[in-house]
């Protein structure tokens, strides 16, 4: 960067270096403070309180449906005879996948030094957090007999009853704990010092000793910071292979069976590459609504939109690499049951699902080749939401190829009733209600990191350069 100065008499036109900023308007530590600590501070907008009320009565449905299962039993969904599996396990992958943008944003662009990601990692960490919650509802509820759900862990019991650790049902149990806790850990640690800032500005005694309490004593000192980058990268670290071991162990679900379309090695990375992209959706989603309702359109910029919009791009056309590569092992491999169950999917009862999941996943995706459609804000926002309608559809594709087995005449249609919907809606509710008590109480950008990436932070700076001029 060419530096150049106010006394200068020529000084240039315009700055040598064209790049986008990653904080626009704000030029200084105290403002970003203020920008951030405003919502906690000052009260949430009328819009919060309408998507929080929205969500209360769809965690109350989610509530009502529960129970209900709980006293009738899982006969009260649309399960049937070859399919077993319904919408639970179509939830539970869907939600899995959407935590999966968290821990990408944090960790991995971390440990590669992409300051881009500063805007945007509390956020999308807490939304990590809150979506591993809900997909955790799904396969506690499907088990039918809820108070036995202890038969899932290793303990010593009087019966001397062992969970089958050859199930892959059984590794996502340890899977999901194990990616859910690194994941919160994760995200308390980046929360401290961002903490210790609200302490301080803190009015009142009850605000004051709560953050004063999840803050740790942190002072901000130079022996704090070198504990701290130290323990956060350790975390970052462990949580990178999480994101390729998880939902890889949630595709052994349907990889280590010998259903044809499903037994496929395949499945790990199709899986891997989906959730990523179901996740960065959910990611553009949220913030796009938060950087308007929040007024922080200089702290999540274009420029983030602009590269999610990118990596969204990337993981949706290996997700359409995938789908191609299916239909051509099955015509490769010149196996008659799992040619019939591909072109089952795209010819047979379900074919709607599966063109809506390749219109949505595949096709809608593209226009993101185009610069101006990545900086439209509508247009980011209308393809978030196909994406994870996508996606969703994808899950239902997959589970929904059990209507069809080796029997014809166990042959039969799936439809889900109004308990799995009930379900699937109220899961929502349940992200929302968690996502809105985080805006609420917990800063949503990470000051301290926002703050590294200001031309400020650079220990060579010059107030008098102009370096905040490019």
């Amino acid at each position: 960067m060419t530096t150049y100065y106010a006394s200068d008499p020529n000084p240039p036109v315009e700055p040598v270096d064209h790049r986008p900023r990653l904080v626009g308007n704000a030029d200084n530590f105290h403002e970003i403070t203020e920008a951030v600590a405003r919502p906690i501070e000052e009260g949430m907008p009328i819009g919060w309180w309408v998507v929080l009320g929205i969500a209360l009565c769809l965690l109350g449905v989610l509530g009502a449906s529960t129970a209900w299962l709980v006293w009738n039993g899982t006969g009260i969904w649309g399960l049937n005879v070859p399919v077993a599996w319904g919408w639970a396990i179509v939830n539970f992958v869907f939600w899995v996948g959407i935590g999966h943008a968290g821990t990408l944003i944090s960790a991995i662009l971390f440990l590669f030094r992409q300051d881009w990601r500063t805007g945007i990692n509390r956020a999308a960490e807490a939304m990590t957090l809150f979506a591993v919650a809900c997909a955790l509802i799904f396969p506690t509820i499907h088990v039918g007999r809820i108070w036995l759900l202890y038969y899932v862990a290793p303990l010593p019991n009087s019966m001397s009853i062992w969970p089958n650790f050859r199930s892959p049902l059984l590794w996502d149990v340890f899977a999901v704990s194990i990616y859910g806790t690194v994941s919160l850990v994760f995200w308390y640690t980046g929360l401290i010092p961002d903490l210790a800032t609200m302490r301080d500005r803190a009015k009142n005694k009850l605000p004051k000793f709560l953050f004063g309490f999840f803050a740790l004593g942190w002072r901000g000192s130079h022996r704090h910071w070198i504990n701290y980058e130290k323990a956060y990268g350790i975390l970052a670290g462990l949580a990178t292979p999480l994101v390729l071991s998880v939902h890889s162990v949630v595709s052994f679900d349907f990889a280590v069976s010998q259903l044809p379309g499903w037994h496929t090695t395949i499945f790990p990375p199709y899986f891997v590459a989906g959730a990523i992209f179901s996740g960065f959706a959910m990611v553009l989603t949220l913030m796009i609504v938060c950087r308007v309702v929040f007024k922080m359109e200089h702290l999540i910029t274009l420029l983030h939109l602009d590269n999610m919009a990118k990596i969204i791009l990337l993981t949706g056309t290996l997700v359409g690499y995938a789908y191609s590569i299916e239909f051509f092992i099955a015509w490769y491999g010149q196996n008659p049951y799992e040619t019939f169950a591909f072109v089952n999917r795209a010819f047979g009862p379900y074919a709607w699902a599966y063109w809506i999941m390749l219109g949505c996943n595949v096709l809608s995706p593209q226009i993101f080749w185009f610069s101006w459609a990545r900086r439209n804000i509508a247009i980011l926002f209308i393809m978030s939401i196909f994406v994870n309608i996508g996606m969703w559809f994808e899950r239902f594709v997959i589970v929904s190829t059990l209507h069809r087995d080796f029997l014809p005449a166990s042959w039969d249609y799936y439809s889900p009733t109004i308990f799995d919907v009930a379900a699937f809606v109220g899961s929502f509710g349940l992200f929302f209600t968690l996502f809105c008590i985080f805006v609420r109480f917990v800063p949503m950008v990470a000051i301290a990191e926002v703050k590294a990436v200001l031309p400020e932070a650079d220990p060579h700076y010059e107030p008098d350069s102009g370096e905040g001029a490019a």
